[in-house]
């Protein structure tokens, strides 16, 4: 088969990384093509972040509506209807796909439909079908895998009965009883937005705490905000089984235990998704089932880089668009540039909502010692719900060197902590120390003004 066509970039998957990274090189004047067999957009906003938030705004409204007799509102009936909700969420996730296309447009990116696979280190073919026969070979002077990761399906019987979290999107109603399987911001946030729209949640736990890798103190406030909203949590159990028929399932537990439900979510976690792709042919160098790079996203081949997901580095859709744009800026664009992982916000938008940025107290104790660190924290329920008398209280906790009172980590778990530790990852990456957070006057009343405020 003839190569149809050359680029000096070719960009394998559409999601956050990729549409950065061909953009940004379409602008610096490079020839780009992006290769994508789905809907363009990715992950993050066809099936991640952006509908799971809509969901979280939509189970956000009925608590809003339950504490509303607090603030002297008598309500009437109110009726739900959550199939309304989804549909509303798949048309706002279809006007984003339509929007990415026309940027892609706009920048002049040619779009080629179809599942893209290397057939060497310069070529890459086109298949209808992912791991279909070859329709097209094109060939580019680089090549960007940025394919992204996928939920992994746990290998037990009747695992065809579960979900994963792309599923979640599609569904047209929700159950009586639902199992959700998993410690992870996945697990918990669907946990919160099931039990939101007056789902019974049960979620197992194969470990003794939730969100591994986040300070555990933070965890543990998320546990308690869960279990207090009504959401059954089962820790140090494993699902060794599923049985039953849609809508009428029953989910077997590692202690003999037996959960009937109509829904079984499986959040279990999410590798890079690397078959098919033909890295053998490339000679690409895959490493603990990962894309490994350097700095630079350079894979082993020197033309082929890789970004987002794939690589395994930091998974969020921020650090994938960096990494993206700063490839394209350094290949193409004569500014060379890194990406720093080292310090990235993050948050789970469960309820109570966490968000941190910097090291966790437990990653502190492990880099200065126990006498190096000291803690500064605040526990209290904020004044939304002095009146309702109900609901989580706010955690707000700083990490600090004590050696040079630098702010090591700030971290909290309550109403808007995502929009705080936002704004306070700024000041954590410019080095300000306890004394500087001191200084600074509070706003008041507010939540975040506790940060100002501790001893």
């Amino acid at each position: 088969m003839a190569i149809e066509s050359t680029f000096d970039l070719l960009v394998l998957g559409a999601g956050s990384g990729g549409l950065a990274a061909a953009k940004r090189a379409a602008r610096h004047g490079a020839r780009v093509a992006i290769v994508e067999g789905d809907r363009v957009g990715g992950t993050c906003v066809i099936r991640g972040c952006v509908p799971k938030k809509l969901l979280v705004y939509g189970a956000q409204a009925r608590h809003q509506l339950r504490d509303a007799p607090a603030y002297g509102l008598t309500l009437g009936a109110v009726e739900s209807d959550v199939g309304e909700l989804f549909r509303r969420v798949r048309a706002e996730v279809d006007r984003l796909n339509q929007l990415h296309l026309s940027f892609l447009d706009k920048a002049g990116v040619e779009r080629i439909d179809g599942w893209g696979r290397f057939l060497s280190d310069r070529s890459i073919g086109i298949a209808t079908d992912r791991g279909g026969p070859i329709q097209r070979e094109l060939s580019a002077a680089h090549v960007l895998v940025a394919v992204g990761g996928r939920p992994v399906r746990p290998d037990i019987p009747g695992i065809e009965h579960t979900w994963i979290s792309d599923d979640m999107f599609n569904l047209e109603q929700l159950p009586q009883a639902v199992v959700v399987v998993g410690a992870g911001f996945i697990a918990c946030e669907f946990a919160c937005i099931l039990r939101g729209l007056g789902v019974e949640v049960t979620q197992v736990v194969r470990g003794s705490g939730l969100l591994r890798g986040f300070d555990r103190e933070l965890a543990d406030a998320v546990l308690e905000g869960l279990q207090e909203q009504g959401i059954h949590v089962l820790l140090e159990r494993s699902v060794t089984a599923v049985s039953g028929q849609p809508a009428d399932l029953t989910v077997q537990l590692s202690d003999g235990l037996e959960l009937p439900c109509g829904g079984v979510l499986m959040a279990t976690g999410r590798r890079p998704w690397l078959d098919g792709l033909g890295l053998d042919a490339a000679g690409v160098a895959v490493e603990d089932g990962r894309i490994r790079v350097d700095a630079d996203s350079r894979t082993s081949v020197p033309h082929i880089y890789a970004v987002g997901d794939v690589t395994d580095r930091v998974n969020l859709t921020p650090v994938a668009i960096d990494e993206g744009r700063a490839f394209a800026d350094s290949s193409f664009g004569g500014r060379p540039r890194q990406v720093n992982h080292d310090l990235v916000a993050s948050a789970v938008f469960c309820d109570p909502e966490l968000a941190t940025v910097g090291l966790s107290e437990e990653a502190a104790v492990a880099r200065h010692g126990v006498d190096g660190v000291v803690i500064h924290r605040a526990r209290f329920r904020s004044m939304s719900r002095a009146l309702p008398a109900s609901g989580p209280r706010c955690l707000l906790k700083l990490v600090v060197d004590a050696s040079t009172d630098r702010v090591l980590g700030c971290h909290m778990v309550g109403e808007h902590a995502a929009e705080i530790i936002q704004m306070a990852a700024i000041a954590v990456g410019m080095g300000a120390t306890k004394a500087d957070f001191d200084r600074t006057m509070a706003l008041h009343p507010s939540v975040s003004e506790e940060f100002v405020t501790m001893g």
